[in-house]
């Protein structure tokens, strides 16, 4: 092991440990739920733009997306960019609404927003249930992810890295809530912006420069420089597949939409709009370059999952390189410790207080259920994460598809369509999704379109039939 990588790491570690006990010292104050779940709504405007920002940059980004460059040339930087509105369209969509709601119904979880909105509890268990299995889905992704990344720069094996991870991850989530998650989110998000700066410029000082760069890449293969990619795999349907799955449909994840509850004010919301927009363009664009142009200083990768730890190591003073580390580290860990708590409050929030209202009373129980139910959460991810696929970015873009077949067309009428009921909102929610599923098996697709283009359409008009059959519910103002 190298300690000049170690060291930097575990200072970083530190800080953020100590930000979880920040924030541990804050939850005991207040009602317990609000604080854990949503941070008692304080966040601020940069607070807000980084949480919002760290937890969509996660292990797809970091280290699935530039294993995606590294393949496919400098088009898919091209097709990592169509992501920068990413947080326009969530919070300026949404945000404003979900505040309003959250605060007038004292709601702290997506299930809490549907069952006022939409009266049916049916509703609730298809949700919870369906969320349940997409974030358990993302979580084994961002191990994954982070297991491969302390694999290929500390120099231990998969399965010890996988654990070590488990355990930070697990535990800074266990003692702080969503105050943690948040904090640390802010601290992840600083570290991501100047640690892909740093790469970058390595890469590129490595290569002799970005035109000696572009130069091998053509030596390698001349569509490594044009914007559809080898044998033509970003063309204009990949493209805008891409986008509705990775930029507009994220509108419907309830774990960027949960983040709706929990800002402070109007001025909050605008800022972390306008910063949020900033940091996702910056990292997006440093990140996915220099997976791109490493290729000219890698070439012979088998793995493409490990360009970005195997760069870091070959182009970075093993000082710098150990500050960097903690890059892709704060990208998985900020949007694996968002699912963790989500999956947490489905259980705790929704299912347990749904069976048991009255254990709401207890808030040492709730205390004692909510941190265990998420070291739990914690075992059991790891667990499924044992074994892991060659390119994790396909089985992160599958649990996307599957959030967003469900929860995109539920979220947003039933926040801006005054007839939308729950009929409609179960037939989209269970009909989006079969077909997303049945889509993705079969491997399907419609006009060579991603399978997660047809299956919002589809849920979209399976919505409005299945409204004909139900009774409206009242809406929010």
């Amino acid at each position: 092991m190298n300690l000049s990588i170690i060291i930097p790491l575990v200072i970083y570690l530190i800080l953020v440990f100590a930000s979880a006990l920040y924030a541990y010292s804050k939850r005991q104050q207040g009602d317990f739920l609000t604080e854990y779940y949503i941070g008692n709504r304080t966040m601020k405007g940069f607070v807000l733009a980084m949480t919002m920002a760290a937890t969509y940059i996660g292990a797809s980004s970091i280290i699935g997306g530039p294993s995606g460059a590294y393949k496919y040339g400098l088009g898919w930087v091209l097709l990592a960019m169509i992501q920068v509105p990413v947080l326009l369209l969530v919070l300026g969509v949404l945000g404003k609404k979900l505040a309003i709601a959250s605060r007038e119904h004292n709601l702290i979880t997506i299930s809490d927003l549907l069952l006022q909105r939409y009266k049916s509890k049916t509703l609730v268990l298809v949700a919870s249930l369906s969320l349940l299995t997409a974030l358990f889905a993302g979580m084994v992704v961002q191990f994954i992810g982070g297991a491969r990344l302390l694999e290929g720069t500390i120099g231990i094996n998969y399965t010890q890295a996988l654990l070590i991870f488990a355990l930070t991850v697990g535990v800074y989530t266990f003692i702080g809530g969503f105050r943690a998650v948040v904090l640390t989110d802010t601290i992840q998000g600083s570290v991501m912006i100047l640690g892909t700066l740093l790469l970058l410029g390595g890469v590129i000082y490595a290569a002799g420069g970005v035109e000696s760069a572009v130069t091998k890449l053509i030596e390698i293969d001349p569509d490594l420089v044009t914007p559809q990619g080898p044998n033509d795999k970003l063309g204009f349907t990949f493209m805008t597949s891409f986008w509705v799955l990775v930029c507009f449909g994220i509108i419907g994840l309830p774990q960027t939409a949960i983040r709706g509850f929990a800002f402070k004010d109007s001025k909050a919301l605008h800022r972390g709009i306008v910063i949020g927009t900033l940091v996702v363009a910056l990292v997006m664009m440093t990140i996915h370059l220099a997976g791109a142009l490493g290729r000219a200083v890698l070439p012979d990768l088998t793995v493409p999952d490990k360009v970005i730890p195997t760069l870091m190591l070959h182009v970075l003073h093993p000082v710098v390189a150990g500050i960097f580390l903690a890059t892709p580290m704060a990208a998985i860990m900020s949007t694996l410790d968002s699912h963790l708590l989500q999956s947490s409050s489905i259980f705790i929030k929704d299912l347990y207080l749904s069976i048991n209202p009255n254990a709401i009373k207890d808030q040492r129980k709730l205390k004692l259920f909510s941190t265990a139910m998420t070291l739990i959460l914690t075992v059991l991810v790891v667990v499924m994460a044992y074994n892991p696929p060659d390119m994790l970015i396909w089985l992160n873009l599958l649990a996307l598809g599957g959030l967003e077949s469900a929860f995109l067309w539920v979220l947003v009428l039933g926040l801006f369509w005054e007839k939308a009921n729950a009929h409609g909102a179960i037939t989209s929610m269970i009909v989006g999704v079969g077909v997303y599923v049945f889509f993705t098996v079969t491997g399907i697709k419609i006009f060579e379109f991603h399978q997660i283009v047809p299956s919002l359409v589809i849920s979209l008009i399976a919505f409005l039939i299945g409204n004909k059959f139900g009774e409206n519910s009242p809406h929010f103002k």
